[in-house]
C-alpha cells in the first residue's frame, strides 16, 4: 500500500484544501517506503461536520435509601415484637432510633430481603460495534505487507477487525469519500491507537477531509513512532492550513531523508508557504529546479510544473504561466491537476 495523503491546492499562494489538483487516490496505513500519493498540491475535502453531544436526563425525584411518609408519622410508642418498650423494632429505651435506612432494593420493613443477583446472573448487553460495518467486497490481503506486519503485534480477532477497517478507509479514499474513509479511520483507532500505520490512517484522513490541526497532531504521532519523514510535508501543508506559514517552513528544514521524491514534494510545500507571504520570487526559486524537467512524465512532475506555472501567473507573468500550464498538460497522464482547466 503506498503512503497517502489528501488534495490541495499548490504553490501557486492558495491555502491547503482550496486546491486544483486531485491526488492519485491515497491509501491510509501503508507504510512502503514512498512519499504520500496525496500529496501537498492536490485538493482537499470539506470540512467534516461535528456531532452533537447530548447531557443525561434531570435526577430521580427520590433518594435510594429514604424512608416513605407512612413511616415518618409520629404516634405512641408501640410495643416492638422483642418486648422493649418505648421504642421501634430494635429500638433502644427513651424512643431512640437505630434502625437503618433501608438500603436501595433492598425488602420492605419487616420483610425477608430477596436474593441478590451476581453480576454472571444479570442480564448482559451484546457489545456495541466500534465504527461504521465493514463492507463485504474490503479485502484486507490487498493491504500493504508492511501494515499486516504490524498488525501481528494484535490478537487475531482484533487484528482483523482494524485491518477490515484501514482496507474499507482505503477503498473510499478511492472513491473520493473522505468523510466514510475517515469514520472507518477512527473505528481502527479506537482498536488500536498505538499501531503506526493505524495513526497514519488517522492522520491522512483528517487530512483529506480538511482538519489540519487532526492531521498534524496523528502524523506527529506518526514520526515520533517510527522516526519516518515521508510525511513531514504533509505536516507542513498542516500548518500552511492553520495560516502557519513560518512554522511550515521551519519544519521542512529538519527533513533529514534524502530522499529525491521527497525533496521535490517538500520544495512544493515551502514554495507554497512562501506565496502565503506574498513571496512569489522566492517561491519561484524554490520550484526552479532541475527535477523541474528531468523528471519522468506522470503525476510528479505535472505537480511539480502545475506549481511553477501557479508562482508564474501570481507574479503576473500570464504568457510564462500559460507555457507552464500547457507543460503540466502534457505531463500529466494521471489527471492529478487540473491544468487544462487553467489554459481556458
Amino acid at each position: 500500500m503506498e503512503r497517502s495523503g489528501s488534495d490541495r491546492r499548490s504553490s501557486g499562494g492558495a491555502k491547503p484544501g482550496g486546491g486544483s489538483a486531485r491526488g492519485s487516490g491515497g491509501r491510509p496505513g501503508g507504510r512502503s517506503g514512498g512519499k504520500p500519493s496525496g500529496r501537498p498540491g492536490d485538493k482537499s475535502g470539506s470540512k467534516p461536520g461535528g456531532k452533537p453531544g447530548s447531557k443525561p436526563g434531570g435526577k430521580p425525584d427520590g433518594k435510594p435509601g429514604g424512608r416513605s411518609s407512612d413511616r415518618d408519622q409520629r404516634g405512641p410508642a408501640k410495643r416492638s415484637s422483642g418486648g422493649r418498650p418505648g421504642g421501634q423494632s430494635g429500638g433502644k429505651p427513651g424512643g431512640q432510633r437505630t434502625d437503618k435506612p433501608r438500603s436501595q432494593g433492598g425488602a420492605p420493613r419487616g420483610g425477608r430481603p430477596g436474593p441478590r443477583r451476581t453480576s454472571d446472573e444479570r442480564p448482559q448487553r451484546p457489545p456495541r460495534p466500534v465504527g461504521p460495518a465493514i463492507p463485504d467486497e474490503v479485502d484486507i490481503t490487498e493491504l500493504d505487507p508492511a501494515v499486516l506486519n504490524e498488525l501481528r503485534t494484535l490478537p487475531e480477532d482484533l487484528g482483523e477487525k482494524v485491518a477490515g477497517h484501514l482496507a474499507a478507509a482505503e477503498l473510499l479514499l478511492l472513491e473520493d469519500d473522505d468523510e466514510g474513509a475517515r469514520e472507518h479511520a477512527k473505528a481502527a483507532k479506537k482498536l488500536a491507537g498505538r499501531v503506526a500505520a493505524v495513526r497514519e490512517a488517522a492522520g491522512v484522513t483528517a487530512y483529506r477531509c480538511a482538519d489540519y490541526a487532526d492531521a498534524l497532531a496523528e502524523l506527529r504521532a506518526v514520526r515520533r513512532m517510527t522516526g519516518d519523514d515521508s510525511f513531514v510535508p504533509m505536516m507542513a501543508d498542516c500548518e500552511r492550513g492553520l495560516g502557519r506559514p513560518e512554522r511550515a517552513l521551519e519544519l521542512l528544514r529538519d527533513i533529514r531523508d534524502g530522499d529525491p521524491a521527497l525533496k521535490v514534494e517538500s520544495q512544493i510545500v515551502a514554495a507554497g508557504a512562501r506565496s502565503d507571504m506574498e513571496q512569489h520570487e522566492a517561491a519561484l526559486v524554490l520550484l526552479d529546479i532541475p527535477e523541474l524537467t528531468a523528471l519522468p512524465q506522470g503525476s510528479e512532475r505535472a505537480r511539480l510544473q502545475y506549481a511553477y506555472a501557479s508562482v508564474l501567473e501570481a507574479l503576473g507573468r500570464q504568457g510564462e504561466a500559460r507555457e507552464w500550464f500547457t507543460r503540466a498538460v502534457e505531463s500529466d497522464v494521471d489527471g492529478v491537476t487540473d491544468a487544462a482547466e487553467r489554459l481556458n
